[in-house]
């Protein structure tokens, strides 16, 4: 292939990847879906492409869309032991956050909510709401009619706004506030603050660090409270499954305040929160060895800063 057909794929490389990332919720499989279109593009007759564009955007979803098909994806999506992969955000596969519409396609608590609709109304989901594509243009990328496009919408719409809580959103500021009070109680002993700063109806899922075979998930907020104080609560046990000390930081993952754990340098373990109106309204605890890769390459690129909590 000559450099120049290497170039063109190389720009356009950000744009597949978080296109992928948003249909598939894991970087690993993101990157495969990106390298197997570029053996796409490397082997066609690139002369009779029109729009290069449009033919890799349409080769990349399908890729993706096949992978959701597959037995292997529905076994272990369905088996209830799967989470999206959390990024840390400034990392370029989180793609555009220009819109509202945008960054909430990105959250883990959306990535989650995509999970219970087909491939297509995925595929349509994304393609509409994070890339701002046409029904026109998504019929040719999936080789639907434009009627069908805007059915799978209209479900994919529905289903989400079904599922999604609405409130008032919480500004970056407040709701690292609200998270670092949040924090301050869960590691105190403070069950009562912990449980007020707790909506009516906050959910709480975990991964159990890779060790139990299906997703652990929390609703109400004294059984949230619970599992929180246990968790953020220190022990020799933990810290020697940790593999030593623990220094806890605030970032921002998937474009929401998150706790992130830290031992010698690497990262362990992420807890990404859902604010609104002033409280916490959903966590997402994630300390699987193999969820964790990607944030935390990107962890050892950045200064972290002081802790919130060091010695734990």
């Amino acid at each position: 292939m000559d450099s120049a057909a290497v170039d063109q794929f190389e720009a356009g490389r950000g744009r597949l990847a978080s296109l992928a990332y948003r249909l598939l919720g894991s970087a690993a499989d993101a990157e495969d879906a990106v390298q197997d279109t570029f053996l796409r593009w490397q082997a066609a007759d690139r002369e009779r492409i029109e729009v290069p564009e449009a033919w890799l955007t349409k080769v990349a979803t399908n890729l993706c869309l096949d992978r959701l098909r597959s037995a292997q994806a529905r076994h272990e999506r369905t088996a209830g032991a799967w989470l999206p992969e959390p990024l840390l955000d400034g990392d370029p596969m989180l793609g555009p956050a220009d819109t509202f519409e945008q960054r909430e396609s990105v959250t883990l608590a959306v990535l989650t909510l995509l999970e219970r609709l087909s491939p297509a109304e995925r595929a349509v989901y994304v393609l509409r709401e994070a890339f701002s594509y046409s029904h026109a243009e998504i019929a040719a990328i999936l080789d639907i009619t434009e009627s069908a496009s805007q059915q799978h919408a209209h479900r994919a719409r529905t289903r989400v706004a079904a599922e999604r809580r609405r409130g008032g959103a919480a500004d970056p500021a407040s709701a690292r506030r609200v998270v670092e009070e949040f924090l301050a109680a869960a590691t105190s002993g403070r069950t009562d603050r912990l449980v007020a700063l707790l909506t009516d109806d906050v959910t709480a899922v975990s991964d159990g660090a890779g060790l139990a075979r299906r997703l652990l998930r929390y609703k109400s907020r004294e059984r949230v409270a619970s599992f929180v104080r246990a968790g953020f609560t220190s022990t020799p046990a933990k810290r020697r499954l940790a593999g030593g000390s623990l220094a806890m930081h605030l970032a921002r993952v998937n474009g929401t305040p998150a706790v992130v754990a830290v031992v010698g340098g690497q990262v362990v373990g992420a807890v990404a929160f859902e604010v609104r109106d002033g409280k916490v309204a959903s966590l997402y605890g994630i300390a699987a060895t193999g969820r964790l890769a990607r944030l935390d390459e990107a962890w050892q690129r950045r200064d972290p800063g002081v802790p919130v909590i060091d010695g734990w």
